[in-house]
């Protein structure tokens, strides 16, 4: 019961505060958008407001290992493992710029959703072949335009941990636009948030591991299976639960 009265307070939280924050990024688009064509100050905004319902609950901890493999100025395909919803909030956390590629039912959200198409962030509705086709050429225009993208290849969350067998679309686009891929490893978002339930788990801590690019000129060669393959294996190396099973 304690812990269901957590969750319904946080949630409450989050609704209210997206009032206030969603009025304030509604401020910052007009006034920076001329100068800030990728909507840079925008996103910055975001990911503190993404941030905030981390740091506020006092039971989750995030630990943020190896950034500095962010260059500065550099476009990437980013591409992750994906265990909670939390994940997007923890992503935010590494404060630098990109769009997500997200389900367009999230875009409808009051507030959280509206501030995504504030940022032009990118919408995709599963299984459906011209929203596919229409996300892939919004990308490949993102990434013309300098904004590194952020796929979660699975295509949705994992609820043990291990990873699904990885989407073709962002291993495309690096081939095609020969840019690096960034792969992220999240641990600890599963249990903290289980995939179908927002109850408060107790207290659990959450990383966020960045790990070295994969530059273009490594798989230029390769077909895109075996591009999927490279960053599963590479990102899959560091998630406990692939651990678990090697050393079973």
């Amino acid at each position: 019961m304690f812990n269901r009265i957590i969750s319904f307070g946080f949630i409450a939280f989050i609704a209210l505060s997206s009032i206030f924050f969603f009025v304030i990024a509604l401020t910052i688009w007009p006034l920076t958008v001329c100068f800030d064509r990728r909507l840079v100050l925008l996103h910055y905004f975001t990911s503190f407001w993404a941030s905030l319902y981390l740091w506020i609950m006092p039971a989750w901890s995030v630990s943020i290992h190896d950034r500095h493999h962010i260059r500065k100025g550099v476009t990437y395909m980013v591409v992750s493992n994906h265990q909670s919803q939390l994940d997007i909030l923890l992503a935010f956390t590494l404060f630098f710029p990109f769009k997500w590629v997200s389900k367009a039912e999230v875009f409808k959200l009051p507030f959280i959703g509206w501030n995504m198409v504030l940022n032009r962030y990118i919408k995709l509705k599963r299984g459906d072949k011209e929203s596919i086709r229409l996300m892939m050429e919004q990308c490949e225009k993102t990434l013309a335009q300098g904004s590194s993208v952020y796929f979660f290849p699975e295509g949705t969350r994992s609820e043990t941990g291990i990873l699904k067998p990885f989407k073709p679309g962002a291993f495309i686009l690096a081939q095609k636009m020969n840019l690096p891929i960034l792969p992220i490893v999240i641990n600890g978002s599963k249990n903290a948030l289980p995939k179908h339930s927002l109850n408060f788990h107790g207290k659990h801590r959450m990383r966020i591991q960045v790990l070295e690019e994969i530059p273009a000129n490594a798989f230029v060669h390769l077909s895109v299976e075996d591009i999927s393959q490279l960053v599963w294996n590479k990102i899959a190396a560091h998630v406990d639960e692939h651990k678990g099973l090697q050393e079973n």
